[in-house]
């Protein structure tokens, strides 16, 4: 996987944080960490396939200290991935685009994302 801050419209950097996605109509709630996150959204690896194009309620633990940022999202992709080992254990990556979020808590992420570039740049 590739290091550091991505260069696309909505820039992201790799980032662990907790998640709850919940999806569908019984708003089943999944945990898991972001493998990355954007002012526009985040990819989590999920034990469930949520499905594309679904709209999900979503709750990100971003910084301790801060509470949690809750919004809706849609799932924008989905990618299957097995265990190469063969174990049989099925995660899929999955994109979720940002649709419903608060000001606040899109400063919050664009201030996040400022202190990993300050990090990167001043580990050089």
């Amino acid at each position: 996987m590739w290091e550091g801050i991505d260069k696309r419209r909505f820039p992201r950097a790799n980032y662990k944080c907790e998640i709850t996605i919940a999806a569908g109509r019984e708003k089943k709630p999944i945990s898991s960490l972001t493998e990355n996150v954007g002012v526009g959204g985040i990819c989590a690896s999920l034990t469930e396939d949520v499905g594309i194009f679904s709209e999900v309620d979503l709750i990100l633990e971003v910084k301790k200290n801060h509470p949690p940022i809750k919004c809706k999202g849609t799932v924008v992709w989905v990618v299957k991935r097995t265990d190469p080992k063969g174990e049989g254990h099925t995660t899929y990556d999955t994109g979720v685009e940002f649709v419903d979020i608060k000001r606040k808590d899109r400063e919050l992420i664009v201030s996040l994302l400022n202190e990993i570039r300050e990090k990167e740049e001043n580990s050089k």
